[in-house]
C-alpha cells in the first residue's frame, strides 16, 4: 500500500513561505523546518478563550531581510478552540447556548444518586429529516436503520448533596421534545441556561448534577445536528445525511459515514470511516487528540491541514499545492503579512475542500478497507 507521510508540520514563518513541489511517482515526504515547540498543557475544560487576531509577521522597514515571526502555540490553541465555538459569540449561529459548569465539583460530596430512564418512539415518514441533540452532561450514540421510526432512550443519572438538592434537581433539569414528521429535536434545559432576553447573563447552580446519556435509533437518511460538552463520548453510525457533531471533553467517532459535515472536539480524538465520501466541504478538528480519517477508495478531494504537535499520514498519493499568498498591510512604517498557515495537498484531482487541524496529536488520511 503506498502511504505519504507529512513530516513534523510545523507553522514557523520559515514554513509558510518554502514552496511545495508535486510528487511525481511514489508519494514521498513532504519536510518542513521543525520548531522547538514548548510543551502546551491540556486545555481546561470549558475555558473562556479570548478572541485571537490573525497572526502578523512584522518586517521593519527599510531591512526587509530580517523577518520575526511570532507564533506562540498558545495562541494558536485559542485560535482552534474558537473555532470549535467553545466560546458562544454569535447566537445566530446556533453553537453551544450561554452556562456555567462547575467541572471542578468534588463529586464525592454527591452522595445522594438516582436513575430513571426515558423511552419514546417517534413517527418521522418525511423524505427529508432532521435530528437535533443538545446535551450538556452525557453521551450520545446515534444509529441509522431502515425503519421510518425514530426511538429513543435516555438513561438519566443525578447526582446531589443532599434529598433536597436531589428534589431541586428533578424539577430543575427536564429534556424537552419537539417532535414533527420531519424533525426531532431533543433539548436538555435548566438553569444552566440562559433563556431570557432581558441580559440576564449566566446563572450559576450547585449542589447537584444531571447527567444524560441518549441512544437513538433513526432513519439512516437524516442530517443530524448533535452537541454535549461534559462527561460523554459522541458516536454516530449507518448516517447518509450532512452532519454537525460537537463534543467539549470526550471524543467524537462516527462509522459508515454517507455524507458531508463538520465534527469538532476540544479534549478528545476524532474518528470518521465513510462509506461513501464527502462530496461537500467538511471540516474535521480536535485540540488535544488525534485525528484519523478513513475514506473509500475513490477519493478525489482538495486537503487543507495543520498541526503543531505531531505528523500528518496519508495512505492516498498525494500533490502538494502551493502555499497561498501572503497578504501585506501598510500600518504606517511597519509591514505586516498574514500568512495561511495550513499545509495544502490535493488526491486525485481534486475536489470538495477537507479541512483537518489539531494542536497535539497526529493526523492520518487512510483509505477505508470495510
Amino acid at each position: 500500500m503506498r502511504k505519504t507521510f507529512f513530516l513534523a508540520v510545523t507553522l514557523s514563518a520559515a514554513a509558510v513561505l518554502l514552496p511545495f513541489a508535486n510528487f511525481p511517482g511514489t508519494p514521498r515526504a513532504v519536510a518542513q523546518e521543525p520548531v522547538a515547540a514548548p510543551s502546551v498543557p491540556p486545555v481546561p475544560r470549558v475555558p473562556t478563550v479570548p478572541a485571537v487576531p490573525p497572526i502578523a509577521i512584522h518586517v521593519a522597514p527599510p531591512d526587509i531581510g530580517r523577518i520575526e515571526a511570532n507564533i506562540d502555540p498558545q495562541e494558536i490553541e485559542h485560535e482552534v478552540m474558537e473555532q470549535v465555538d467553545v466560546q458562544h459569540e454569535d447566537a445566530d449561529r446556533e453553537e453551544f447556548d450561554h452556562f456555567e459548569i462547575d467541572s471542578e465539583h468534588d463529586d464525592a460530596a454527591f452522595n445522594v444518586r438516582a436513575e430513571e430512564k426515558i423511552e419514546k418512539s417517534f413517527a418521522m415518514p418525511a423524505a427529508h429529516r432532521t435530528l437535533e441533540i443538545d446535551n450538556v452532561w452525557g453521551s450520545i450514540e446515534v444509529v441509522g436503520t431502515s425503519s421510518d421510526q425514530a426511538r429513543l432512550l435516555v438513561n438519566k443519572t443525578l447526582r446531589a448533596e443532599s434529598k433536597e438538592k436531589l428534589e431541586q434537581a428533578r424539577k430543575e433539569v427536564t429534556l424537552d421534545v419537539t417532535a414533527q414528521p420531519d424533525a426531532l429535536k431533543l433539548y436538555v434545559n435548566g438553569p444552566f441556561r440562559c433563556n431570557c432576553n432581558d441580559g440576564c447573563g449566566h446563572r450559576e447552580f450547585e449542589g447537584y448534577v444531571v447527567k444524560m446519556d441518549f441512544q437513538l435509533q433513526v432513519p439512516r437518511d437524516i442530517d443530524i445536528k448533535i452537541k454535549t460538552v461534559n462527561e460523554g463520548r459522541v458516536s454516530v453510525r449507518d448516517i447518509n445525511g450532512s452532519f454537525l457533531v460537537r463534543n467539549v471533553n470526550g471524543d467524537i467517532q462516527m462509522r459508515n459515514i454517507g455524507g458531508s459535515g463538520t465534527a469538532r472536539t476540544v479534549n478528545g480524538p476524532v474518528k470518521v470511516s465513510f462509506r461513501q465520501n464527502p462530496r461537500e466541504a467538511s471540516e474535521f478538528q480536535t485540540v488535544n487528540g488525534s485525528i484519523e480519517l478513513q475514506f473509500a477508495r475513490d477519493l478525489s478531494a482538495d486537503f487543507r491541514f495543520k498541526t503543531f504537535n505531531g505528523g500528518i499520514y496519508s495512505d492516498f498519493p498525494v500533490t502538494a499545492l502551493p502555499v497561498s499568498a501572503m497578504q501585506e498591510e501598510h500600518r504606517g512604517t511597519k509591514v505586516v503579512f498574514r500568512a495561511d498557515r495550513y499545509t495544502r495537498a490535493r488526491i486525485a484531482s481534486g475536489g470538495p475542500q477537507i479541512k483537518v487541524e489539531n494542536l497535539n496529536g497526529d493526523i492520518r488520511i487512510l483509505e477505508n478497507h470495510e
